[in-house]
């Protein structure tokens, strides 16, 4: 992952509402949900949400797609495992390491 699009996408998460619906797609797989039920969820105005959506589609964390009339956001979890890996990759000095042995290094 290139650094801007690094930047790119912990920007979309540094707000609340994106962050939260980022987590439930997440925590909801592959499958996602519909843009009415995220709202549900997390009880966010249709009109937010759009716009929370659509920044989180611009980072490339979430994707959208068509069934009928609904649009069914989900995560790109090939986004996020990419992102994860650019802020891991030169963790402990580039040695494998497990997360206790990360954070008594820090």
């Amino acid at each position: 992952m290139k650094q801007d699009q690094v930047i790119a996408a912990l920007s979309a998460l540094a707000q609340e509402s994106r962050l939260e619906v980022f987590r439930l797609l997440v925590r909801k797989g592959r499958n996602g949900l519909p843009a009415g039920e995220i709202a549900r969820h997390l009880g966010v105005p249709n009109s937010s949400l759009s716009f929370h959506l659509a920044q989180l589609q611009e980072a490339g964390l979430v994707s959208q797609r068509r069934e009928g009339r609904s649009l069914i956001y989900s995560a790109d979890y090939v986004r996020m495992n990419a992102l994860m890996g650019f802020l891991t990759e030169n963790c402990c000095e580039g040695e494998a390491c497990e997360a206790s042995a990360a954070s008594e290094r820090c």
